[in-house]
């Protein structure tokens, strides 16, 4: 499959088909997203939203959800606010989610299964990650989105100049309902 990625991007760049895609690196329109990496909202949602290339910070990650107020993607949002000018941030989650339910013993049984040992999995623990807290999802995607909007706008280092919204995308219709 990388050597059909490596081809692509060959043709890609000598007919110059990046030049659609230029940009700067401040989002035009102050804003930072926060979503699920769902497939199938790698176009569909800034398409549904009206956002071009340049227009937005998009941060991606199973279930839009922010597990750590001092992770990554707490940190990109930061990062968003002092380095890159945004002034708002939407939390989009989405219907039909993989993270709805998620089971987390299940996905070790799946770590087992492609090799993962259990003496890994134990390491693992032993260097205190509760894989329950670790890899939990969420019941109703309301609650998820409303409890990650909570966690920003009572993060100690997010101005109260910055506008959070809550937002679940339709995957399929792009629909957008507000929270």
């Amino acid at each position: 499959m990388i050597e059909e990625i490596i081809k692509f991007n060959k043709e890609f760049v000598t007919q110059k088909k990046y030049e659609e895609f230029i940009s700067g690196k401040f989002p035009d329109k102050k804003i930072a997203i926060l979503s699920c990496m769902d497939t199938r909202l790698t176009e569909l949602l800034p398409a549904a939203l009206g956002f071009k290339n340049g227009d937005v910070k998009v941060i991606k990650n199973a279930g839009a959800i922010i597990s750590s107020p001092f992770g990554s993607a707490m940190r990109s949002l930061i990062v968003a606010i002092y380095d890159l000018n945004v002034t708002e941030i939407l939390i989009i989650g989405h219907h039909d989610c993989g993270m709805q339910s998620l089971d987390y013993e299940k996905i070790i049984e799946k770590m087992r299964s492609r090799g993962i040992s259990s003496e890994k999995i134990d390491l693992v623990k032993y260097c205190g990650i509760d894989f329950k807290e670790w890899l939990h999802g969420f019941e109703s995607v309301v609650e998820s989105v409303e409890a990650t909007v909570e966690l920003v706008k009572n993060h100690p280092l997010i101005p109260v100049d910055v506008n959070i919204h809550g937002l679940i995308i339709d995957p399929v219709t792009g629909e957008l309902d507000s929270i």
